[in-house]
C-alpha cells in the first residue's frame, strides 16, 4: 500500500485536491476531521484543552470552543507548538488505525491530508509528498475573502504555518493552483495517472 501526503496552506486548495481525489474514487483520510472527532466532548484531545486551558475553552454545553482555543494558539507560537506537540501523536495513532483499515479492504493508495504534514512530521508516514501551492498574494486574498478576516488576521493565519516556499523545497510533487478549478483538476488527474498514485 502506498500512501501520500497532501498538503499546502491555509487557503492554498489543498480540499478541493482532496475532494477531487475522493470523486475519482481515491481513500483521503483527513487529519482535521479526525482532530475534530478527538475533540468531542470526553474525547483525547477535548481532555488535553481542558487541562491545559480549563473551562474558558468550553461553550455552556461543554462543547469545546475552538475559537477561544484557536485565539490562545495563533497569538503564540510557543503556545501552539506545546499544543500540538500533545495533540499529533493522538491524531497519528489515528490515521494508522484508519490506514490499517483501508488495507484491509484492498486500498492500493491512500492519501493523507494533513495541513501540517511537514511541520508535524507526519511526512515521515509517507512514501511521497504532494503540495498545492499558490502565490502568497493569492493565498491572502483567498483567504480573507474566505473567512472574512483583515488583512492583519490573514496575515498572522499565514505565518503560523511554515512558508509554502519552504514546503515547496521538501515536496515531491507540486501542484499549482495559482489558476482556475478545471487547471487544478487536470493536473491532479494527470499526477494519479502518472503513477504517482
Amino acid at each position: 500500500m502506498k500512501i501520500i501526503g497532501l498538503t499546502g496552506g491555509i487557503a492554498s486548495g489543498k480540499s478541493t485536491v482532496a475532494d477531487i481525489l475522493i470523486e475519482n474514487g481515491y481513500k483521503v483520510i483527513d487529519c482535521d476531521k479526525i482532530a475534530w472527532a478527538l475533540a468531542e466532548p470526553q474525547r483525547e484531545i477535548w481532555q488535553i484543552y481542558l487541562e491545559r486551558y480549563g473551562e474558558r475553552v468550553l461553550n455552556p454545553d461543554k462543547t469545546l470552543n475552538r475559537q477561544a482555543v484557536a485565539d490562545i494558539v495563533f497569538r503564540d507560537k510557543e503556545e501552539l507548538t506545546a499544543i500540538n506537540a500533545l495533540v499529533h501523536p493522538i491524531i497519528k495513532g489515528q490515521m494508522w488505525k484508519e490506514a490499517a483499515l483501508a488495507k484491509k479492504s484492498g486500498v492500493q493508495t491512500i492519501f493523507f491530508d494533513v495541513p501540517l504534514l511537514f511541520e508535524a512530521g507526519f511526512d515521515k508516514m509517507t512514501d511521497e509528498n504532494w503540495l498545492v501551492y499558490v502565490l502568497p498574494e493569492i493565498q491572502k486574498e483567498r483567504l480573507m475573502a474566505r473567512n472574512g478576516y483583515s488583512e492583519a488576521e490573514a496575515l498572522r493565519r499565514i505565518s503560523a504555518q511554515m512558508s509554502l516556499e519552504k514546503k515547496k523545497l521538501l515536496a515531491d510533487v507540486v501542484i499549482d493552483n495559482n489558476g482556475d478549478v478545471e487547471e487544478l483538476h487536470r493536473q491532479v488527474m494527470e499526477q494519479v495517472k502518472d503513477g504517482q498514485g
